[in-house]
């Protein structure tokens, strides 16, 4: 009997509903613990795609673009997820991403 892993599992769970934005996110960070961070952007991207007030996902994508050497990517990544956290009224994730921002000029 063979265990799968906690990828295969929330791969499964997202085939059975692919809009679960925790799913998603959870799928990403499994690529960012294997790192593989182009995957993990491809995930957070279509995370952000169906669920754009998803905030954690901004900052990560940021953060997955700034390792595979993206800095505009991961500007633009924060520089949305800044407006994403005002808009949810999430100051410590927006003032997080402005710093990032700062720190990236």
């Amino acid at each position: 009997m063979t265990t799968k892993s906690r990828k295969q599992q929330i791969e499964e769970m997202l085939a059975e509903d692919p809009s679960d934005p925790f799913l998603r996110y959870g799928l990403a960070m499994e690529y960012v613990s294997a790192g593989d961070d182009a995957a993990a952007a491809k995930c957070l991207q279509e995370l952000i795609a169906v669920t754009p007030d998803y905030v954690p996902a901004y900052l990560q994508l940021g953060q997955a673009f700034l390792r595979q050497g993206r800095t505009p990517e991961a500007r633009q990544a924060w520089t949305q997820g800044v407006q994403a956290a005002q808009q949810a009224g999430n100051q410590h994730a927006r003032d997080e991403m402005q710093g990032f921002l700062e720190n990236l000029s």
